[in-house]
């Protein structure tokens, strides 16, 4: 009798134990849940990349078409958008527009710093979302190419990045240097490293090792590729891998980009293997419209990079949120990289401050479908100030003014039937053409002139 009664005690104190561990065990679970409550942010950013060159692309270049499976996956997994923009031309005002969230016209960020540059860069008077993300618990992180000031105040460390592994300049040889440039050498915050290894691998094992580094926190990562910018500096076995491309240039530019979903392939993994896949937000688009000069590929875009056609600013992007985008979609509405600050600062868990003066609109019920379209807005481009070319578009409308080109005339596209702006049909439309000219002008007026150079565009950089 009594050893049943101490077995019914036993068997008591186990069941409250293992009811007491279930709480913990779920008090713990709860705690970690919330810890992760705020997705992180993954960006990957090309550099000149073209339009057609990309596998998910539905006018992939049949050369290209199966060169990029861990670009592709992206969109397999998630959503393309068929309308994006970048918000410059040009490599170093489209970061600009990007990472302050704001039209970099506003501030004189217009045209590309020129290599070498000290007297400035992007202004100290604008804010990095990335430094509104920290007070939040994030992370801040800029792998590959900088491109947004050289002198010490300027740099990553000092605009919010909590690590810095990259080059401050636009681009630099693929191979290590044997002259040896400041701006060019790979640092890791403000330090020189060693030349050595092929700078997209640089990239791609920076971006791995700030994974590894900080998983158990939210974070914020650009991993900004200098691939497929020149010099056509392909690795040797890349190269020989494509020698079904018979152009010589543009089969060194597939080599590149080849290179570069390698380690696109690498950083995905790395999320996968540090449990992060679920709760990450990963974007992948270009910085520019493709660089045809060296190889890209824009088909069926009107103009290339530097020019105010969809060539020149139109690019491909997908976007990837396990569980909160529905894989293998396609969203038809205009977007633009200013979006990405105003969507993620919302995502999180901050609200934007008009004083903070944004532009971009947040993306997160759009790329959810909670919201089944974006309301409609007004886009905009400018390039070299109130005498260069400068662009709108609204709707399926875009108005193209080409200043200082052989073509000054406003020329009127509709983008629905004529995405490769073969037809100005500004003459059938006076009435739109007037309204669109009018808000154009009183977006321009908003605007200061550019802070530097007004031909440093034409380096390339």
């Amino acid at each position: 009798m009594r050893n049943n009664s101490t077995q019914k005690l036993a068997r008591i104190a186990l069941a409250v134990a293992a009811l007491v561990y279930c709480c913990v065990a779920f008090s713990n679970s709860a705690d970690a849940i919330q810890e992760t409550a705020t997705p992180n942010f993954l960006i990957l950013f090309s550099d000149d990349a073209g339009y057609a060159d990309f596998g998910f692309q539905p006018n992939v270049q049949s050369d290209m078409k199966d060169l990029t499976p861990n670009i592709d996956s992206i969109a397999r997994d998630g959503v393309r958008m068929s309308n994006a923009y970048v918000c410059g031309a040009v490599c170093s005002p489209s970061r600009a527009g990007m990472l302050t969230g704001r039209y970099q016209q506003r501030f004189g960020h217009e045209t590309n710093i020129p290599p070498g540059y000290m007297k400035g860069g992007l202004s100290l008077d604008e804010t990095f979302f990335v430094d509104r993300l920290r007070p939040l618990g994030y992370k801040t992180g800029l792998v590959g190419k900088w491109h947004l000031g050289y002198p010490d105040d300027y740099q990553p460390n000092r605009r919010g990045f909590d690590w810095f592994y990259g080059l401050l300049q636009g681009s630099r040889s693929y191979f290590p240097m044997a002259k040896l440039n400041p701006h060019r050498v790979f640092l890791e915050n403000t330090t020189s490293t060693e030349e050595g290894g092929y700078t997209t691998d640089r990239i791609g094992d920076g971006a791995v090792r700030f994974i590894q580094e900080n998983k158990a926190q939210p974070f914020f990562l650009l991993v900004s590729f200098t691939a497929p910018h020149g010099p056509l500096e392909p690795k040797e076995e890349d190269f020989a891998a494509l020698s079904s491309i018979q152009n010589p240039k543009r089969r060194k530019y597939a080599g590149l980009v080849k290179s570069m979903d390698d380690n696109v392939g690498k950083i995905l993994k790395a999320l996968d293997d540090s449990g992060l896949a679920e709760n990450t937000l990963v974007i992948f688009t270009n910085d520019n419209g493709g660089q045809t000069l060296t190889g890209a590929n824009n088909a069926p875009l009107r103009g290339r990079k530097g020019d105010l056609f969809e060539g020149g600013i139109r690019v491909p992007m997908a976007i990837r949120w396990p569980g909160k985008v529905t894989p293998g979609t396609v969203i038809d509405d205009p977007v633009i990289t200013l979006d990405f600050a105003t969507t993620m600062i919302g995502l999180a868990g901050a609200e934007a401050d008009a004083t903070w003066k944004l532009d971009g609109a947040d993306l997160t019920d759009r790329l959810t479908q909670k919201a089944g379209t974006l309301p409609e807005r007004d886009l905009f481009w400018r390039t070299h100030g109130s005498s260069g070319p400068i662009a709108m578009r609204t709707g399926k409308w875009k108005l193209v003014v080409n200043r200082g080109k052989e073509n000054p005339k406003p020329q009127l596209f509709d983008l629905e039937s004529d995405i490769g702006e073969a037809t100005d049909v500004s003459a059938k439309n006076p009435e739109l053409m007037k309204v669109m000219l009018e808000r154009m002008n009183a977006w321009e007026a908003q605007l200061v002139d550019p802070l530097w150079g007004m031909k440093a565009d034409e380096s390339g950089d």
